[in-house]
């Protein structure tokens, strides 16, 4: 056994060893295997083939992908002492890897002859398309640009690697500087005694007295809801949305690493030969071009902002005339809608959470996956990086299909958000299959006291949402890793497993097996079903433009603004375009917008709509085939999730659906039929 465990790449990581120190010697040492194996690759003088090639070098760049998947997790889910500086210092020596390997002339020639062989028509479909994939990418890195523009583009994606990294750092260390510790309890008048419980046990584990607010979700969320102080309310509201920006400490300001990275990416556009980073980012995505995109959510906004626009007029009437504001602001929505859904639904989300302890819901999830790919889903045993972790094993007919690590809860220095990420990939080799396993990272509250955790509906629907995510990349029975699991799926179609598994939370058939009240242990009533499923729909129209509102901010930024342009100037005009509710002057959200600054959603975000009306449709089968099933659940499996990014995503759909995608289910689904008309 190595003594670092960045470099015991056989089986799980031993994530309860692995150490700052251990980044720096591990990253170089496979850097340089890698470096060996291109070389030896290109020096090859024997005609190029799969095992000569393609082999070789996934070996290389694949035990290099597992240690930097596990350094990258690590730095996003700990507050260990030195692995920040480790994850920086290495992060740029990892981009340069990719964009050496990228730009090598030699290895492009190598799979140019692949492409050209007399028997690549015959090659399995996989193969084929991981070198399709790999000449499209090589041209993508700049293996075709002169000399010192290569040398240019080199430094240009190695810098907004490291934006990317530090926008992150920013909005987390920002998110973890606010701190309020209230003394007396009647400040928090309307907040839930869960709530107030995990605020004094926050308090308590930092030795005050009293309660402790942060802005982290699972605490920013139920003051914006419950809270009935509205200067309270106000006061949260402003910190979480001044995060990151000139309001705050300077290090923390994400402006000018945003103003930098808009530079960068328009500047690797025009050296790759597009006009725009929105054209370049749809270059291995479904959508055609830029102008397709933004005409599609425009045509969907058409259809929601009547909506929207009622919505935000029976808010504010209601606020008026039951609540006494005479205006309704920005920290007062959350609390509104609260009281109007409790008004005209009679039900409310904390009483609906009693409904949702986390055992229950994760027996339930498991039992739809089973119903649907007649799967079982067992605890395991394996290192993990922190007490809250499970390890689970996803068995078929007792063979092993797969793995994943589930980290559930909020804490200090973990990233804000949901996400799945892979630990490795499915791949044959060495004349065996080596079994996927992924990381399924959520912050949701943890349990407070001898109670299990309580989720809200919304957090058990992003549960199933991350867990779409994870089927994709553990039930593919591809092996070649480049297109298996989710790894060579269309961006905008890499939605389409996670936002399909969301419809199934408003089941009721699913509902009665993963419900049981945390003090009776009753399933869900039928009477509080009927409510959820009334209310289902409630406020749709506003939240569908408010994603809207980012996806065409987020496409118009990267595709029609000047790098020097105004983005809040940008923002102002797409929320006059869509937006029914204005958030003040001050709010900064393009500051803590990670999605498209720190993470792979830049010129992307509308792919969360784009796939929706490709899950909504995927779904329709079930509902037509009655709900979950093993019959219709089988061609899903064998048709989207079996053959990952092996072919097109829109074929995978069309070999499933019948037909191309259709938007009347997405229409249906939001309450927004009538707009079809």
């Amino acid at each position: 056994m190595n003594a670092n465990p960045l470099l015991e790449l056989e089986g799980l990581p031993r994530f309860d060893e692995i150490r700052a120190e251990h980044v720096a010697p591990a990253i170089d040492q496979l850097l340089a295997e890698a470096r060996a194996a291109v070389a030896a690759v290109t020096a090859n003088s024997a005609a190029p083939n799969w095992d000569n090639v393609e082999g070789p070098l996934t070996d290389a760049t694949e035990r290099l992908g597992i240690a930097w998947n596990a350094v990258y997790h690590l730095n996003s889910v700990l507050n260990m002492e030195g692995m920040r500086d480790a994850f920086n210092a290495a992060l740029p020596k990892v981009s340069l890897f990719g964009t050496e390997l990228g730009q090598n002339l030699e290895l492009f020639a190598k799979y140019q002859a692949l492409r050209a062989a007399g028997d690549f028509d015959a090659w399995p479909q996989a193969r084929k398309t991981v070198i399709e994939n790999a000449l499209r990418d090589f041209r993508l890195a700049g293996a075709e640009l002169p000399d010192a523009q290569k040398a240019r583009y080199v430094e240009v994606s190695t810098r907004m690697s490291e934006l990317s990294a530090k926008f992150s750092e920013n909005v987390q260390d920002a998110t973890d500087a606010w701190v309020k510790i209230i003394a007396d309890e009647a400040e928090l008048a309307g907040v839930p005694d869960d709530a107030r419980a995990m605020f004094a046990a926050m308090a308590e584990a930092d030795g005050k007295e009293g309660f402790k607010l942060t802005l982290q979700f699972p605490c920013y969320f139920p003051v914006m809801q419950y809270a009935d102080k509205r200067e309270l309310r106000a006061e949260v509201y402003e910190a979480y949305a001044k995060r990151a920006s000139e309001f705050g400490l300077p290090a923390q300001d994400n402006t000018p690493i945003m103003r930098e990275k808009l530079a960068l990416a328009r500047e690797e556009a025009n050296l790759l030969g597009f006009a725009s980073y929105g054209q370049l980012s749809l270059a291995t995505k479904m959508a055609e071009s830029p102008e397709q995109v933004i005409a599609f959510l425009r045509d969907l906004a058409v259809r929601a902002k009547p909506y929207a626009a009622q919505d935000r007029a029976e808010l504010e009437a209601f606020a008026r005339e039951t609540l006494g504001l005479a205006t309704l602001e920005a920290w007062d929505i959350a609390y509104a809608s609260e009281k109007l859904r409790e008004q005209r639904y009679a039900f409310s989300e904390q009483e609906l959470k009693q409904y949702f302890p986390e055992p229950k819901v994760l027996d339930g999830l498991f039992g739809v996956v089973k119903t649907l790919y007649g799967v079982d889903i067992r605890k395991a045993e394996a290192k993990v990086w922190h007490d809250d972790v499970d390890y689970f094993e996803i068995v078929k007919d007792g063979e092993l299909i797969g793995g994943f690590y589930l980290d559930l809860y909020a804490r200090e220095g973990k990233r804000p958000g949901a996400w799945m990420a892979d630990v490795f990939g499915r791949r044959a080799k060495a004349g065996k299959v080596q079994k996927p396993v992924a990381f399924l990272t959520c912050n949701f509250t943890r349990p407070v006291g001898d109670k299990p955790a309580l989720f809200t509906h919304d957090e058990v629907i992003t549960l199933f949402h991350e867990f779409g995510h994870g089927l994709h990349h553990l039930l593919t029975r591809v092996d070649e890793l480049g297109v298996s699991g989710i790894s060579g799926v269309e961006w905008d179609a890499v939605e389409l497993p996670s936002q399909f598994m969301e419809n199934f939370c408003w089941e009721w058939d699913v509902l009665q097996g993963m419900t049981a009240q945390v003090d009776s242990g009753e399933p869900l009533p039928k009477l509080l079903f009927d409510k959820m499923i009334a209310a289902k729909n409630f406020q749709n129209g506003m939240m569908t433009v408010r994603q809207l509102e980012f996806s065409l901010f987020d496409m118009r930024m990267y595709h029609e603004m000047a790098p020097d342009g105004d983005w809040m100037a940008l923002l102002e005009a797409v929320r006059d375009e869509v937006a029914v509710n204005r958030p003040p002057a001050y709010n900064r959200f393009p500051n803590s917008f990670s999605h498209i600054f720190g993470g792979g959603y830049a010129a992307g975000y509308y792919s969360y709509k784009w796939a929706e009306v490709l899950s909504a449709d995927a779904y329709a089968a079930f509902e037509e085939a009655g709900g979950a099933n093993p019959e219709t659940g089988a061609r899903f499996w064998n048709e989207i999730l079996a053959v990952g990014g092996s072919r097109p995503a829109l074929e995978s759909f069309r070999a499933f659906r019948g037909r191309d995608p259709e938007i009347d289910a997405l229409l249906r689904h939001g309450g927004m039929v009538e707009a079809v008309h």
